[in-house]
């Protein structure tokens, strides 16, 4: 059984269009598409995904690993584990790798918790982590 064509029906709306107006229809559809996975990958994490950060930032596994879970047991992991690192480290005036390696040994986090509003930051609402 062959499937008829309804070809001519369905771009009835488009064959007027110009090429400039079929691409600026194409990229105006295309942002509608992606901006709910834009704005959900921009308002969650996950511990993979923060873990993947560190290591491109140069940790280790190990050290990436003890990072996320010293975040995610402090309710931080939402405000990004790089983000953290680079924070401490501006305010311990340490390098970024040394700021991280003293969380991965679960130093600095007190430090950590100032920089970022005190006791609110471990109660106010952060973007998920899942």
């Amino acid at each position: 059984m062959q499937r008829a064509s309804d070809f001519e029906e369905r771009r009835e709306h488009l064959k007027d269009l110009s090429d400039e107006e079929l691409k600026a229809r194409f990229w105006r559809l295309s942002d509608e598409i992606v901006k709910p996975l834009y704005d959900l990958a921009y308002t969650h994490t996950s511990p993979a995904i923060e873990r993947s950060v560190l290591l491109r930032m140069g940790f280790s596994s190990l050290e990436a690993a003890a990072i996320v879970s010293g975040a995610q047991k402090r309710g931080l992991l939402g405000k990004g584990a790089g983000h953290l690192i680079l924070r401490y480290a501006g305010e311990t005036g340490k390098d970024y790798l040394d700021a991280g390696r003293a969380l991965a040994r679960g130093e600095g986090w007190d430090e950590v918790k100032e920089a970022f509003g005190g006791e609110r930051a471990w109660t106010a609402s952060t973007p998920t982590a899942r």
